[in-house]
């Protein structure tokens, strides 16, 4: 369960993103599907913010001394290459695409082939399986540190 003092569109964004991961970690392609399809009826933006964050601390974690050009290289490989058997039509793209935008790299999805938010997810699992630490935590982090951000007063 979430916090329940989190606005409902902050409960829906967790409780989607933790149905896609728990697809992905069973390999359920139709579970995925329709998981990925309920974030997709989410804002775009939140989630999208979500799960920028989620990938970002993930990699800090998973690569404390850095990220470096082989690194990010063998994320691709070890996320296409374990995802595309049990995902048949993953786009490569879409997690360069979910990579990079998580990165700051990226100017946008509107230059993407496909959505890259279920390509995020397939980053989330395997960064969280790689750095040992539960994924829920980063999203729960992710839409706290969010929604402090959100409430916090411009000068």
């Amino acid at each position: 369960m979430w916090p329940t003092e989190w606005p409902a569109p902050a409960r829906a964004i967790a409780t989607a993103i933790e149905a896609a991961l728990l697809a992905a970690q069973a390999a359920d392609e139709p579970g995925f599907g329709a998981a990925t399809g309920d974030l997709a009826e989410l804002p775009a933006d939140q989630v999208s913010a979500v799960l920028a964050a989620v990938v970002r601390e993930l990699l800090e974690i998973a690569h404390p001394d850095g990220l470096t050009g082989d690194d990010v290289r063998a994320v691709l490989e070890a996320v296409v290459g374990r995802s595309v058997v049990w995902l048949p039509r993953l786009d490569p793209a879409a997690v360069v695409g979910a990579l990079t935008g998580a990165l700051g790299i990226d100017e946008g999805e509107d230059r993407l082939p496909t959505d890259p938010r279920p390509a995020a997810i397939l980053l989330i699992d395997h960064l969280a399986t790689t750095a040992r630490v539960p994924a829920r935590e980063s999203v729960l982090r992710a839409i706290t540190e969010i929604a402090r951000a959100e409430t916090v007063e411009m000068p």
